[in-house]
């Protein structure tokens, strides 16, 4: 330890030392001097919580070149390389010890090997930088949910986004003293090219479980480098199922109901089928758009956001679609815009935004112009399809009051959306904590669009949202979500949301602002106040009541044949999609736990009697009768 001080003193200046030195933690010590050596930077910044040293971060992702002036104050603009804008699920890997096995479905390389050589991409990789050592909370700080982070990175930017999406932990470290229990990120963006990483073909992701390591190289994307985002998520999982807890990709939200009273949903949704929007619908509150974690506390589910921004998709983002967002996004407060077009007088523009767009300015792929095209020559749009927001929650005028409270929020409800056409009306409750894991949660599809894979209509398996981010094998990952409410007197209500149901014509069945009708009716739900009818799946609304709802919320009326369209249980579909799911567990999943089999044979049997009674198309009114 002696020879690790000795380093540290060396290689930081006084300030930064007595920074460092002030946590008394042999284990963060000896990792800061390790990347050190390892990569070689000509200065060493270490971030405290003070207001003075977040500002130097982005103060130096200006002046380094990797975020640009906008013309709104606190605004700015990052460009990711051009063949750098999303998450690499390829390089994305867990190095994993001889003996360790996660499950064919999972990335994995043999950590001897994979350590040497993405080190290896990291030697003096900072040589000529600074290096930045800055300390984050994952969750509020002083709290159960509490998880210590430190990320050591030579990008500014990568820097100065966690600043906004994260809570800050250098007071956290002192806190927790030698305590050996945090997780460890280490990130750099490599060699240069228009200040964007050169060598995406040395771009590395590595993921240590056993160490609760992540090493980031040659990459600047948010995906990719910003620790704390889906890289800890990846470790929280792992870490949730050693401890009884629960990490999951969900959002939390307050939803509204009578008299005041506000119940939390969290909820699991695949790309491209309604998260953010749920998460912000008109007249609720946020409390988090992507990641939380559970824990039973006093015989509650209770969770929190993990993080305190949002790093959103910005296509599309727009006035009418998201006024609040939107606002946001034209208001004076601290934004940092990535892969948009930045046009004249540094104004930010993007596809979706409802306004007019620039012919010239420029994006990603430098100076543009209407109709250029790349090497390839494939059209490059005025901005990326994954160009991104990142902006404090607390900046957004529907921010939940609990935000920041340690102990989260007591959770009503848990909602489970998927894009699909045919099967899954708009929503529905499940009978009970099982039937809501299993049918809701572990059954989830959504359809591919073909904007973004070529082919419209593809059912892809997603259990439970998290499919791309678990670190431990999938049948224990159902098991631990199963068992999480053994000992819950009252857990949290489950139901599926579905948006995207079409009419035979191909024609959505569904408005863009009913989904705020789906939410205040399971909100009613949770709280006892209306009846519902039992179908072979789940309970689902009672036509009066969302009448009612439709009226009050939106001032439109809701007719019987709408009803009657959305409402009706159609058998077929239903059965496809239990086939459909259980031969992906037969033959991916060999850990599945008997008890999902078991219940998807007692669904069938309830569908096959239904369609008995009823036929294969079954209106909700038959079922009132």
């Amino acid at each position: 330890m002696d020879n690790v001080k000795k380093l540290l003193k060396e290689k930081l200046t006084a300030e930064d030392y007595h920074k460092l030195i002030a946590l008394d933690n042999p284990k963060m010590h000896e990792f800061v001097a390790d990347a050190i050596e390892l990569t070689g930077p000509a200065s060493v910044f270490v971030c405290t919580d003070s207001p003075d040293d977040i500002a130097h971060l982005r103060e130096l992702a200006v002046k380094n070149g990797e975020e640009i002036p906008l013309n709104i104050t606190g605004h700015t603009c990052h460009f990711d390389g051009y063949n750098d804008q999303a998450r690499d699920k390829a390089q994305t890997k867990y190095l994993l010890a001889p003996g360790s096995e996660l499950g064919e479905s999972l990335n994995s390389t043999d950590k001897s090997a994979g350590v040497e050589e993405v080190r290896s991409f990291l030697k003096d990789s900072m040589a000529g930088r600074e290096m930045l050592v800055c300390f984050w909370c994952l969750g509020p700080p002083d709290s159960d949910f509490t998880i210590p982070c430190i990320q050591i990175t030579d990008s500014p930017y990568v820097a100065h986004s966690e600043s906004i999406l994260y809570r800050p932990g250098y007071e956290q470290f002192k806190k927790i003293g030698a305590s050996p229990d945090f997780f460890r990120f280490i990130h750099s963006e490599g060699e240069l090219e228009n200040f964007t990483s050169k060598n995406i073909d040395k771009r590395r992701v590595y993921i240590d479980l056993e160490e609760d390591l992540v090493y980031s190289s040659n990459t600047q994307y948010g995906g990719n480098t910003i620790g704390l985002k889906k890289l800890a998520l990846r470790l929280a999982i792992n870490k949730a199922s050693k401890q009884g807890w629960l990490a999951e990709h969900m959002f939390v939200m307050g939803a509204h109901g009578p008299a005041g009273r506000v119940t939390y949903f969290a909820g699991a949704f695949p790309s491209a089928c309604g998260k953010t929007s749920t998460s912000m619908l008109p007249g609720q509150t946020i409390v988090g758009d992507d990641i939380a974690y559970l824990r039973k506390k006093n015989g509650q589910i209770r969770c929190v956001n993990v993080e305190k921004g949002i790093f959103g998709i910005i296509r599309d983002v727009n006035s009418e679609d998201d006024p609040v967002i939107y606002e946001a996004l034209n208001s004076p407060c601290e934004v940092i815009f990535s892969n948009v077009l930045i046009g004249k007088n540094s104004k930010p523009h993007w596809l979706g935004m409802g306004s007019e767009l620039p012919t010239e300015g420029t994006n990603h792929s430098g100076k543009w112009h209407r109709g250029k095209t790349d090497a390839k020559g494939n059209e490059i749009t005025v901005s990326h399809k994954n160009a991104r927001y990142c902006l404090n929650i607390p900046d957004l005028n529907n921010c939940d009051p609990l935000l920041d409270d340690p102990e989260g929020v007591t959770l009503g409800g848990i909602v489970y959306g998927g894009r699909d056409s045919d099967t899954w009306c708009p929503v529905e409750q499940a009978f009970n904590w099982t039937e809501g894991i299993i049918i809701k949660g572990a059954a989830l599809e959504s359809e591919t669009t073909a904007a973004t894979l070529g082919k419209e209509g593809v059912r892809t398996f997603n259990l439970m949202s998290n499919l791309d981010f678990l670190s431990i094998p999938l049948g224990r990952y159902v098991r631990n979500n199963l068992d999480f409410a053994e000992d819950v007197e009252d857990p949290p209500l489950i139901f599926s949301v579905n948006y995207f149901l079409r009419n035979k014509a191909g024609s959505y069945l569904n408005g863009m602002a009913d989904k705020k009708v789906w939410i205040l009716w399971a909100e009613l739900r949770v709280n006892g106040d209306v009846d519902a009818l039992q179908t072979p799946t789940g309970f689902i609304p009672r036509y009066e009541d969302l009448a009612k709802l439709f009226k009050d919320n939106l001032d439109t009326e809701y007719t019987q044949a709408d009803y009657v369209e959305q409402f009706t249980i159609r058998i077929l579909e239903n059965l496809a999609k239990l086939d459909r799911v259980e031969k992906v567990y037969k033959e991916k999943v060999p850990d599945t736990p008997q008890i999902l089999y078991d219940t998807f044979a007692e669904v069938r049997k309830r569908l096959k009697a239904a369609q008995a009674k009823y036929g294969l198309y079954i209106s909700p009114f038959d079922l009132s009768k």
